[in-house]
């Protein structure tokens, strides 16, 4: 009997001056339009703050420290073939300014004032945010 398997993702909660950091899907086949923190799945053999560190460089150029990570908030969701947990990270500093590092997947990267969140939003990234601000 083969056992129970889940994949894992990582979302940033990047805030400055009660701005969070957001980035448009685009061409994905998943929520294309709609915006939502720098994420992605983790790659196996790396933690879950090492995974959103790459993902933090990949997607939008910016340096994170592991340290500088917390973990804020967490979802397990059901997907039509898999179940995933979702890991939301703060980071209160980092080095860089956030710029689209993905064009084929990503149309747009913007602040947003955390209390005016756009209404295109990812379903599980609201929730989180809403989630993380309580």
């Amino acid at each position: 009997m083969e056992k129970f398997k889940f994949l894992a993702a990582v979302n940033l909660l990047l805030i400055k001056d009660n701005k969070i950091l957001l980035i448009r899907r685009f061409n994905t086949g998943y929520f294309d339009g709609c915006y939502e923190g720098p994420a992605g799945h983790m790659d196996g053999k790396e933690t879950v703050r090492q995974a959103m560190v790459r993902e933090a460089y990949e997607e939008v150029g910016i340096n994170l420290k592991v340290d500088d990570l917390s973990l804020v908030h967490v979802i397990h969701r059901y997907g039509d073939k898999n179940e995933h947990f979702e890991f939301y990270l703060k980071a209160d500093k980092w080095e860089g300014d956030p710029l689209n590092k993905e064009p084929g997947q990503c149309d747009d990267v913007a602040w947003f004032p955390v209390d005016s969140l756009p209404e295109n939003m990812v379903p599980k990234t609201k929730e989180a945010i809403e989630g993380y601000l309580k």
